[in-house]
């Protein structure tokens, strides 16, 4: 698509709070996974891809808990969830078959496998903000950008969120996240291993936004990048704990950064 077709025909950006810096976007997920927090990590701005359709594979409605010093031993934490649209129900729209059941179930199973941590004082405070939002709202999207949130919280990110249903973008793919990016004023977009499987670099080239790759180590003999995109970041905060955790991440490992 040429370079000026694609511009004149983005979406006028909204107003943001701040512009510039590294920009990710990506789905909302429970307690996500290191290889996925240590993205949003790295950016100055996480847009919360909302408005795309539920999959019921993928990580919005459950994480993988991994054991204290045995991260090899593994359990689903999974919310029953609601389509109300069936197979094309968007994340948005995604609601909690029984909130209160699910907020027992998240309790039980994080206090089970971290509460005997020496940092669960940081990870109380994580649980402890979910089941807030467990105690107000049925919406899964909710629930998993609070967790998400709130272990960005615990590592000391100061970075913006934002939502990408409050953001008009065109309807292709690679197009919507290029729009997005260039809405909110960044300069880059961080890009996971996923992603550039499909991405179409074109949209980002149009708004002269450089697509970084973001890669985590692959390390088989550092338990905390061996299973960073398997078990859900609270094993490694239980682990090593926040500041720990936030130095590792601080040097933005695998990210080709300008």
């Amino acid at each position: 698509m040429p370079t000026s077709t694609a511009a004149s025909s983005a979406p006028e950006p909204p107003h943001v709070s701040s512009s510039g810096g590294l920009c990710a976007i990506h789905q909302p997920n429970l307690f996500p996974r290191l290889s996925t927090l240590a993205k949003l990590f790295a950016a100055d701005r996480w847009i919360v891809l909302t408005d795309v359709q539920f999959a019921q594979r993928d990580f919005q409605h459950r994480a993988r808990l991994a054991a204290l010093g045995d991260p090899g031993r593994q359990q689903w934490l999974t919310l029953p969830t609601h389509l109300p649209h069936g197979r094309p129900t968007l994340i948005s729209q995604a609601r909690l078959v029984d909130p209160c059941r699910s907020r027992r179930t998240v309790e039980l199973l994080v206090r089970q496998y971290y509460g005997r941590s020496r940092h669960w004082g940081a990870v109380r405070e994580v649980l402890e903000a979910v089941l807030d939002t467990l105690d107000t709202s049925e919406c899964v999207a909710g629930v998993a950008k609070t967790s998400t949130i709130a272990l960005l919280a615990a590592l000391g990110w100061s970075g913006e969120v934002l939502d990408s249903s409050e953001i008009p973008t065109r309807q292709n793919r690679s197009e919507r996240l290029a729009d997005l990016a260039a809405a909110t004023g960044s300069t880059h977009y961080l890009c996971g291993p996923g992603g550039l499987r499909y991405l179409d670099v074109g949209p980002f080239d149009a708004h002269g936004i450089p697509v970084l790759p973001f890669h985590t180590p692959v390390d088989a003999d550092d338990p905390l990048w061996q299973w960073s995109r398997w078990t859900s970041s609270l094993w490694a905060l239980s682990e090593i704990g926040p500041g720990a955790l936030a130095n590792r991440l601080a040097a933005r490992p695998g990210a080709a950064l300008p």
